[in-house]
């Protein structure tokens, strides 16, 4: 069996996605996602011209042989760009296997080691008793881990929270980039407000997590983390730009607060030294940017040696085929921790049919042959792509910081 075609797919049901399908000569087709959110057509453009090429003729059962060629043959490794579109092609390969097989992808890992993936969804609002009402509905659908944001008194806009009431939250906005502004002093003295009053009014039973967005300095998210502690969260998420993954040891050093990062790695050497010093307790890479099935495999058998548990990344500006691979992932894995899940628009689901269910605060990747997700090419070219970007953010005198 021989690799024919590669095609890249670049849709908008709703927000932009990049697909790459690729079909053989004599079996089954496969796809992966490579969608990199407000920088779609740099992913797409490095398929179409330097990877779809390479792979026309070759043999798609040679899943690892196909990565390192990918990744150590550019010669220019790692970067978002360059990853996301290798780990396109990893997931497209594992889903070929699978239906070559006749088996989900989990059962080409090694079988399920649980029944089903926790999941957390998001509860946002502009305010403290719009995020608790928001709150209350996701409990009610099942929801066993509930990650809360609020608006900040003084602050237009912040991170996690929708523009009006129920609306879901879309980061990115059509045209060019919103400009937000910070403030890390009103954001350090409200935030607790808003742990005490859903654990005052909730309780504990639910998991309860919070997204800083590396908005913070290590010793200010000190701060947050210690005065957090009392209302016992399942994790405090990029709590300040990794780069500097030293810099997780002064937090460490002063609060308790379990500690997510890695939504924006690329690679093991992202993680390597907070895995190996256990400065993190649960590390948040992607398939889809974190170099697919084959490298994230890697990065969670690295992670299983300190006792730091998987907890990926799962918005929905990764498409379905993403959430599909990391549920298969995540029921193998067994270093699994929580899984993200912000859900789907009704017309994303119609473009992408797919096996993965949601039941009771768990989800199953189904028992499909692959990945268990499809693409309808005809539906999907009835969205084009339109042009959106993420928000950039500056304080309040104008110095630009993390967003």
């Amino acid at each position: 069996m021989k690799i024919t075609h590669a095609d890249v797919i670049v849709s908008c049901p709703g927000r932009n996605f990049v697909t790459l399908k690729i079909r053989t000569d004599s079996g089954p087709d496969g796809i992966g996602d490579a969608t990199l959110n407000g920088r779609e057509l740099a992913v797409a453009s490095y398929l179409k011209d330097h990877i779809c090429p390479l792979l026309i003729g070759r043999d798609p059962s040679r899943i690892e042989d196909i990565w390192q060629y990918l990744y150590k043959g550019a010669y220019w490794r790692r970067g978002p760009v360059t990853v996301s579109a290798i780990a396109a092609v990893d997931m497209a390969l594992w889903d070929i296997k699978g239906k070559q097989a006749g088996l989900p992808l989990y059962q080409l890992l090694g079988g399920a080691s649980r029944e089903g993936v926790i999941v957390y969804t998001h509860a946002n609002g502009r305010d403290i008793d719009e995020t608790l009402d928001q709150y209350a509905a996701k409990k009610e659908a099942g929801y066993k881990a509930i990650r809360v944001q609020c608006g900040i008194p003084g602050m237009k806009s912040v991170y996690g929270v929708s523009k009006s009431k129920d609306a879901a939250y879309e980061p990115a906005t059509k045209g060019w980039s919103e400009e937000q502004c910070w403030s890390s002093e009103k954001y350090l003295n409200y935030v607790p407000k808003l742990f005490e009053a859903v654990r005052e009014r909730f309780g504990f039973d639910e998991h309860l997590l919070h997204d800083v967005h590396h908005r913070l300095t290590p010793i200010e998210a000190a701060r947050l983390g210690k005065a957090l502690e009392p209302y016992s969260l399942f994790w405090l998420e990029d709590p300040t730009p990794a780069e500097d993954q030293a810099a997780f040891r002064l937090i460490r050093q002063h609060t308790t607060t379990p500690l997510a990062v890695g939504e924006v790695f690329n690679s093991i050497w992202d993680c390597k030294q907070l895995i190996e010093e256990q400065l993190i307790d649960y590390i948040r890479t992607t398939v889809t940017h974190a170099g697919g099935i084959t490298h994230l495999r890697r990065i969670a058998d690295l992670a299983a040696l300190y006792q730091v548990r998987t907890g990926s990344h799962g918005p929905s500006d990764l498409s379905p085929v993403c959430m599909g691979a990391a549920l298969h992932f995540d029921l193998w894995v067994p270093n699994f921790g929580m899984q993200e899940y912000m859900g789907y628009s009704e017309q994303m689901l119609e473009v992408f049919p797919h096996a993965w269910r949601f039941d009771n605060g768990f989800m199953h990747p189904g028992d499909a042959p692959g990945l268990g997700v499809e693409i309808d090419e005809k539906l999907a070219a009835r969205y084009p792509y339109e042009p959106a970007y993420l928000p950039v953010a500056r304080l309040e005198d104008g110095t630009l910081c993390s967003w």
